[in-house]
């Protein structure tokens, strides 16, 4: 006799009996906390490293802004330094000339007071090497009372020094020829020993003046750096007034007078401002009178 054979078959009645009894242990799970921690913590978890990943990119990008703010501001504070330190630049330069001017002016004013003969300080305009003579225009003339022939002075660094003469007048400026022209011939005499020669220019002011007539005989008593001034003897120039300094002397034998070279004590290249003189009129401010 053959045995039946059993089947496990799977029913409607096994499928809910299964959801009722998983639905029974999730609610024991949610019931006991488990899963509410565990989810606390993963979402607590995730919201702050969003929060962290959130402050860092606005911590930056503040970061930037700040940084690009602060770039400006250094940048208009370095230009307005820059600003501040070329006025104080323009001021220390202004100051400069202000107090070489007044002691220009200042030494002008001492030798102006210092002269008995009446005097016009004038300030040089324009140079005109190529002219007919190596000119020097002031801007001063007839009607300030500057006439030709009057000698021309200047003072440089507290020194008086021969300049040279007018030889044009115009109403509002004059033509100075100084004394390197080649055409200007001056009474001279040597400080030091007292012997008149005439000096005469070598056409620049680069170039020594020429002294003549000194005889040989007083070789001996020459030196180097001795001073000669102006004579004063032709009345065309104020006497003792410095002209140049001796820098060479030159023997010749057919020539019973010494060749003398004369540095200029005037230093034409910085001269600015000179002093003419009339020597016909008595100064009112002079000091002596």
């Amino acid at each position: 006799m053959k045995m039946a054979r059993r089947y496990f078959s799977f029913g409607f009645s096994e499928f809910v009996f299964l959801m009722l009894l998983f639905a029974s242990g999730l609610s024991l799970a949610f019931s006991g906390g488990g899963f509410v921690i565990n989810f606390q913590r993963v979402g607590f978890s995730v919201v702050t490293s969003l929060q962290k990943a959130v402050n860092s990119v606005s911590s930056g990008i503040t970061g930037v802004f700040t940084a690009v703010s602060e770039l400006k501001t250094l940048k208009a504070e370095n230009q307005e330094l820059k600003e501040k330190l070329k006025n104080y630049e323009f001021l220390q330069r202004s100051n400069t000339e202000i107090r070489k001017e007044n002691e220009r002016l200042k030494e002008q004013l001492d030798f102006s007071a210092a002269v008995p003969q009446k005097n016009f300080p004038a300030r040089i305009i324009g140079r005109n090497p190529d002219n007919l003579y190596s000119g020097l225009t002031i801007n001063k003339g007839s009607r300030s009372g500057i006439k030709k022939g009057m000698p021309v002075v200047a003072v440089q660094k507290g020194t008086v020094g021969l300049v040279g003469k007018i030889v044009t007048v115009g109403l509002e400026t004059s033509l100075i020829m100084p004394v390197y022209d080649t055409k200007c011939t001056v009474s001279s005499r040597i400080q030091n020993t007292r012997d008149i020669g005439l000096i005469t220019g070598s056409g620049s002011s680069e170039l020594p003046l020429q002294m003549k007539y000194i005889k040989k005989r007083v070789l001996p008593e020459l030196n180097f750096g001795d001073i000669v001034v102006t004579s004063g003897e032709s009345e065309n120039y104020i006497s003792d007034i410095p002209v140049g300094t001796i820098s060479k002397i030159t023997v010749v034998d057919y020539d019973s007078s010494l060749n003398i070279e004369i540095t200029p004590v005037v230093d034409f290249s910085r001269l600015e401002t000179v002093i003419v003189t009339d020597l016909k009129e008595k100064n009112p401010a002079y000091e002596g009178s």
